[in-house]
């Protein structure tokens, strides 16, 4: 009886062997998904707008998918590292991005090391975006856009203009509107903003370049002087700042800093269309909009097309980076 019961043992342990090894588990079907939570990676630290976008946009579509989404944040390299981490990702809906245009668009045309480009990911849809804003110190003694054109013409290579690094989407407002405007001013890139807003409130440096959420409290304090937003027209959380558009020297100005939502490439299709859809289910929603509204961000058009979207976002960027000759 004990062989009998060994011999029966073994030839338990020997099939579960073959059916674990020749039949291994076979993948979810997407048309299930989801079926467990979904981590939506930031590649910056809490607190920024990138981060603050990817918790709002992780709420609305867990309450649509009807799982729990996890926040992820990988910081460094500008948002890089968290973007190579979707890439690699297993294309099964439950590791996504929340990205802005730093690492999605930027990046690679200035940094050797970024070795992922937009084929290795799939596009959702477009969240939103904000302008960036152009401000003077107190000590600058200039009020507007067109003080401040005059002032640098007169002065070529005298001022400076600070952001919050080099090749971030702030670098590349000031390179347009140096390029727009004819004016020679040397860049001084921050690691990050608060010590960009340092310099600015303690008239260290003459002007810079805020993304308008960071900026708006400082302007409100008059701390610091708004001479225009970057966006084409104003921006609704601010109608009493002029777009740079709006001056004859700076008409061509219109750079923001937006977000989207982003899979690993080769995302199933029926996979992509379910987030596609809680997306634009999020985008039409009163509240969501009030709460974008609030981080001082517009909320994207659902019919927006990503692929020609992001094809004129990233020419745009490279005519900035030959101009100002940006390279890490």
């Amino acid at each position: 009886m004990p062989r009998r019961r060994a011999a029966t043992t073994l030839a338990s342990s020997l099939f579960t062997l073959l059916a674990t090894t020749a039949f291994p588990a076979l993948a979810e079907d997407p048309a299930a998904y989801p079926t467990k939570p979904i981590t939506i990676v930031v590649g910056y630290p809490p607190g920024g707008s990138t981060d603050l976008m990817g918790r709002l946009v992780g709420t609305e579509l867990s309450n649509r998918l009807g799982q729990p989404v996890v926040i992820e944040n990988v910081g460094g390299a500008g948002g890089t590292i968290g973007a190579q981490k979707v890439a690699n990702a297993a294309a099964d809906g439950y590791t996504l991005l929340v990205g802005a245009n730093n690492e999605l668009a930027i990046a690679k045309l200035v940094t050797k090391n970024v070795k992922y480009s937009l084929n290795n990911f799939t596009p959702v849809g477009l969240i939103g975006s904000q302008p960036m804003v152009l401000v003077a110190s107190t000590k600058s003694g200039v009020k507007n856009a067109n003080e401040f054109t005059q002032l640098v013409k007169k002065n070529p290579g005298k001022f400076s203009y600070g952001s919050s690094g080099v090749g971030t989407a702030l670098h590349l407002a000031g390179e347009m509107t140096k390029e727009q405007g004819g004016l020679f001013m040397t860049h001084i890139p921050y690691r990050g903003v608060a010590p960009l807003t340092n310099d600015l409130v303690g008239n260290n440096i003459d002007f810079g370049v805020f993304v308008l959420s960071s900026g708006l409290p400082h302007i409100k304090s008059g701390k610091v002087i708004a001479l225009g937003t970057t966006e084409a027209k104003r921006s609704q959380a601010t109608p009493d700042i002029p777009a740079l558009s709006e001056f004859p020297q700076f008409k061509n100005v219109d750079i923001t800093s937006w977000f989207a939502l982003m899979g690993p490439a080769n995302l199933p299709q029926p996979i992509a269309a379910k987030l596609k859809k809680a997306l634009n289910e999020a985008l039409q929603s009163p509240d969501f909009r009030k709460k974008m509204e609030a981080a001082g961000s517009g909320v994207a058009s659902p019919d927006v097309d990503m692929g020609k979207f992001l094809n004129s976002e990233i020419a745009k960027y490279t005519k900035i980076v030959k101009f100002a000759k940006i390279e890490e």
